[in-house]
């Protein structure tokens, strides 16, 4: 592979950017990761994705007034070394990383949980070890190549996603292929226990997973450098993405219950595809299998690509090897292509070892990661903000909103969150990795890192 040593190309237009955020943050989280949120919460799991929607917003205009300011390679780890110092940057960046590790590997697992509505007879890490050789590939072509790749897989769940929401209502106003002895409607948020049957330990429980379904828009931060006209693009984006993310959460769940009643909704597979299963509407079963399984695909596309620019970008700070600077003829990090592949194989032995308990411990350390670094990035924020000048924010060409009450309230839900981790026993595994991670992080900075910088 011939090595060219320019920078990263502008291959990214506002409609790759805004796709690949709905790629990364709807897909195993809404499509099988649903089911066990709605366990712990009950139909008051809405309540739980708005605030969680609503703070999630907060960290993405956080990270969009620093992008459109600055917009470098490796974003955010590089606005923590600059605002908070080379301690803070390495973490935060080695820690976006690990985030987007766990995370394809909760994804890698679901897509080989879905290939078995299709062929039970095969092992589930068979399918795990082609969707990592493929997607490796994929990572490996022209930045707009990948960038229409993921527009079109994010085009497909999208669609799918409001063909559920029309089709939902449709069954719920017609009983079009009911044919269960449960009644459809509104009345099933509070007919099965109340609208919130756990209380409100059960919201709280159901936010560990709430915030792991919203993991992954951040990586419209890393795009800002190979984007075209990022001071256009990323605003757009960054203001409609949540938005839409949060819609698609809220509106999708909303009708998932109410045509079948919360408390029935297992965790063999999808609870999409398992919801028209019961309908006795085989056919459209097998759409939806189709369709998550090309959003499984369509996130572990974006974080592999989130997570080689964040490598690439600190490797240029002397926070990652050199290697990872190595660029192909077409202006793609290759080496660190090639590192988050090599690294997704251990998906494959996992799935081997532990094909039914995988799930849930790579979901609640993803939570972690995910939390961790958006808090980062709003505490980046902030210390942009005290550094500057009045006049110098004032002119920001995207600044927070509500500032400074509003990025405070933020900074507290998300410490509140990685709290809640060590607070629930199901949970706690999750805490003590992170911490223990952050931990070996520290000590290999330094122990080598800190003398380079």
């Amino acid at each position: 592979m011939k090595e060219n040593n320019t920078a990263l190309r502008r291959g990214l237009t506002g409609r790759h950017i805004r796709f690949m955020a709905l790629g990364s943050a709807i897909g195993t989280g809404l499509f099988y990761g649903s089911a066990a949120s709605i366990e712990q919460a009950g139909p008051a799991v809405l309540l739980a994705y708005l605030i969680g929607g609503a703070a999630v917003f907060m960290v993405m205009r956080a990270l969009g007034e620093m992008a459109v300011h600055h917009p470098v390679p490796g974003s955010f780890s590089q606005y923590a070394s600059h605002y908070m110092g080379p301690l803070a940057g390495f973490l935060t960046g080695w820690n976006y990383v690990f985030e987007m590790l766990i995370v394809c590997l909760a994804d890698v697992t679901a897509f080989g949980f879905y290939m078995k509505l299709w062929f039970p007879d095969v092992d589930q890490w068979i399918w795990v070890l082609g969707i990592v050789c493929f997607i490796g590939a994929l990572n490996l072509c022209h930045v707009k190549i990948f960038g229409e790749m993921e527009f079109w897989l994010s085009i497909v769940k999208v669609t799918a996603i409001i063909a559920m929401i029309v089709g939902g209502a449709a069954i719920m106003l017609f009983g079009f292929g009911q044919e269960t002895a449960h009644p459809t409607g509104i009345s099933n948020l509070w007919e099965f226990g109340g609208f919130m049957p756990n209380g409100i330990s059960g919201v709280i429980a159901s936010l560990a997973i709430v915030m792991f379904a919203f993991g992954g828009i951040e990586v419209i931060g890393i795009t800002a450098s190979e984007a075209q006209n990022p001071e256009k693009t990323i605003p757009k984006a960054i203001n409609a993405v949540p938005l839409r993310i949060l819609l698609f959460y809220v509106l999708t769940l909303f009708i998932l219950m109410c045509i079948f009643p919360w408390n029935q909704i297992g965790h063999n597979g999808s609870p999409f595809v398992q919801i028209f299963e019961k309908l006795n509407i085989s056919y459209a079963a097998n759409i939806l299998n189709l369709v998550v399984i090309t959003a499984a695909v369509s996130a572990i596309n974006s974080d592999i690509f989130g997570a080689g620019r964040m490598m690439y970008g600190m490797a240029q700070e002397g926070q990652a090897p050199k290697s990872f600077m190595k660029l192909t003829k077409n202006g793609v990090p290759w080496m660190t292509v090639l590192v988050m592949s090599a690294v997704l194989l251990v998906g494959v032995v996992l799935n081997y070892l532990i094909p039914e308990k995988i799930f849930i411990i790579i979901a609640s350390i993803a939570t972690f990661a995910t939390v961790w670094v958006w808090l980062m990035i709003l505490l980046s924020q902030v210390a942009m903000r005290r550094k500057m000048k009045p006049e110098e924010v004032k002119t920001l060409k995207f600044p927070v909103p509500m500032w400074p009450v509003a990025p405070a309230l933020t900074i507290a839900f998300m410490v509140f969150v990685i709290a809640l981790l060590g607070y629930f026993p199901d949970t706690r595994v999750a805490l003590m990795v992170g911490i223990a991670w952050v931990v070996i992080l520290t000590v290999g900075y330094f122990a080598g890192v800190k003398k380079r910088v």
